[in-house]
């Protein structure tokens, strides 16, 4: 096969990839906004960053915690009341951590299935719909013209008072003691009467806000429907200042650009496609490095040596009688290959023939000269080409440099 031929279906087949990368990662990301991660840092339709920055002009101080949850402590009593929030994490929470969050002397805002591990420990549990069987939910009597958000998931009760669970890769087991709120307000329900959003209130004075939907703090929700009122309505103005974890989605304090590329490559339709190309690369790579079957030893094709192409030379003009002339030819191409460059000098030749005695050192050398100065001064038979020729080889292998 050609080479042109090979580049073009191996041009098509990365071509027929690629488009079906686009096509299925497309239909991948499309009905699952899930994938979409509410982080205060994505100005996208799947991001928090409207939430953040709304709340920050309604003079809330926002803070994106790039670190462990372990690493929150008690705030200071001179700073303003506090809430730590939570927004549909990417990386679920586990049970240590969960258990750290809810000893913490704040006020939560827990939203989404991946903050199910301290929901559990609150007494209620995620319970998350079909992407197609979205939920409505009943519309505030002050809100807007604007449509009630829709849900896909609820929340619901469990009977346990106390939730083991294990934490971390070695397994070690995590226990949470459920406390009894001392009072519940359902602030959203489904047209169902299905709570998505409670608030618990405890003895100590603590709050926690559980969202069974982390989809309402959406870029593309709050400006489309009216939970824009509602979920700044969770913040503002009972607290002044509100700690975004942006560690569990990804952002982590000692990143690099590097790993954000890295991470953007698997979730994102084009990313996979560099990471196919990449692999179709290397295979090219591997197949092309191969050799199948036997080693094949090339023709080896051998030149013709000097004395056997002047003799050649020298028969042919033999048989043309230019017996004179093939001499004098023989003599020009023997000036020739011992001039610099190859390029014959301008003097006469027969002025060049007489110069070069001095230069031949030994008897052979001198006989095969006088024979060839000899042959250049008269007419010539047929037999003296082919004496003029082995002369001139003669000369050539003493005279040659080296």
């Amino acid at each position: 096969m050609r080479p042109r031929t090979e580049l073009a279906i191996a041009a098509g087949l990365l071509l027929i990839l690629g488009v079906a990368a686009v096509i299925l990662g497309s239909r991948r990301g499309r009905p699952a906004p899930s994938e979409s991660r509410r982080s205060s840092y994505l100005t996208g339709p799947g991001g928090a960053s409207a939430f953040a920055e709304a709340i920050s002009r309604l003079g809330v101080e926002v803070e994106h915690h790039r670190r462990p949850l372990e690493t929150l402590t008690a705030p200071d009593s001179s700073r303003p009341r506090e809430l730590v929030a939570l927004l549909g994490p990417t990386q679920e929470l586990d049970a240590a951590e969960a258990h750290h969050l809810l000893r913490l002397p704040v006020d939560l805002l827990l939203a989404g299935d991946g903050t199910a591990a301290a929901i559990r420990c609150l007494g209620y549990r995620v319970l998350t719909r079909e992407w197609t069987d979205a939920a409505a939910t009943k519309a505030a009597a002050e809100s807007e013209d604007l449509p009630a958000p829709r849900v896909w998931a609820e929340l619901a009760t469990h009977p346990a008072k106390t939730i083991v669970d294990s934490a971390g890769s070695e397994g070690r087991k995590v226990t949470c003691e459920v406390p009894t709120p001392a009072r519940v307000d359902t602030l959203l329900l489904t047209v169902r009467d299905r709570p998505v959003v409670v608030r618990l209130w405890y003895p100590d004075g603590r709050a926690v806000t559980v969202v069974a939907d982390d989809r309402l703090f959406r870029n593309r929700t709050l400006r489309n429907t009216s939970a824009g009122a509602f979920v700044l309505g969770l913040v503002a103005p009972r607290y002044r200042r509100v700690v975004v974890d942006e560690y569990h989605h990804g952002y982590h304090a000692a990143g690099s650009l590097a790993g954000a590329a890295l991470d953007w490559s698997t979730r994102s339709p084009w990313g996979w496609v560099v990471w196919q190309l990449a692999a179709v690369g290397v295979i090219a790579l591997l197949a092309s490095g191969v050799r199948f079957g036997p080693v094949r030893h090339a023709i080896e094709r051998r030149r013709r040596s000097p004395l056997e192409h002047v003799r050649a030379l020298a028969t042919a003009l033999a048989a043309a009688r230019g017996h004179d002339v093939a001499v004098r030819l023989i003599v020009q191409g023997l000036r020739r290959r011992l001039s610099r460059g190859g390029r014959p000098a301008s003097a006469d030749l027969d002025a060049w023939l007489a110069g070069l005695r001095p230069s031949v050192r030994t008897p052979r050398g001198r006989e095969a000269f006088d024979s060839l100065a000899t042959m250049t001064r008269g007419p010539q038979e047929a037999d003296s080409v082919l004496v003029a020729a082995n002369a001139v080889e003669t000369l050539w292998e003493e005279l040659k440099p080296s």
